[in-house]
């Protein structure tokens, strides 16, 4: 498949960039610093997320948009997500998969509560979890293009195993086998190149946990 990675330099978006190509994929970097990428085998577009066209995202068959917003400047989860969807509006063909957040996440087996909304939820990151839920929310309301929006768990490790399995939820926050949110970087990037070749979530968000040592 021909697969473009926004935000590739980034800790997440590298280690689906290198499971792609590990996986023999054809792989593009969207950033706005071309030295940064420095894999073998990866085509590179060096541009703004909020400059790019249909033109330039016609050619593949799934854009992931790794983006992360600086602190500060949250609301541009949202704004990234109407970007986007205008710009795939004019390249039909082209699958829309977002690294998403967990506070969107209901809390609760009744779906009042969301995660961001719990007492023990951190308020540093109480403004990204708002505004990564806002740009869920945009693409559920989006009719014109073809999106998977993926959830890590609570605790998003970066420097957790890569131990080749997880568990899939929906619209729920999941424990894992030690009872507990958490998914390494290294299995979502699985997670996400394993939708990617046998979509199982269109147009719906998905969760993903794995086990911790």
């Amino acid at each position: 498949m021909n697969i473009a990675i926004i935000g590739a330099n980034g800790v997440s978006g590298s280690l689906i960039l290198n499971e792609a190509v590990d996986r023999g994929h054809a792989v593009t970097a969207i950033v706005r610093d071309a030295s940064k990428i420095s894999a073998d085998n990866v085509a590179v577009i060096e541009k703004d997320l909020f400059d790019l066209t249909g033109a330039d995202l016609r050619p593949f068959d799934v854009v992931v948009s790794a983006f992360k917003a600086p602190i500060g400047q949250e609301s541009l989860y949202l704004d990234s997500s109407v970007a986007l969807a205008t710009a795939l509006k004019d390249a039909p063909d082209t699958k829309l998969v977002v690294v998403g957040g967990a506070g969107s996440l209901y809390a609760d087996a009744d779906s009042t509560t969301l995660l961001m909304d719990t007492p023990d939820f951190p308020d540093f990151v109480y403004p990204t979890a708002m505004n990564a839920g806002k740009q869920l929310e945009h693409l559920r309301q989006s009719d014109s293009i073809t999106w998977t929006y993926i959830s890590p768990a609570a605790f998003f490790d970066p420097e957790g195993p890569r131990t080749g399995s997880y568990r899939k939820g929906k619209n729920h926050v999941i424990p894992n086998a030690q009872g507990n949110s958490y998914v390494s970087y290294n299995d979502f990037a699985i997670a996400v190149l394993d939708e990617i070749e046998h979509p199982q979530h269109v147009n719906e968000r998905f969760t993903v946990v794995s086990d911790s040592e």
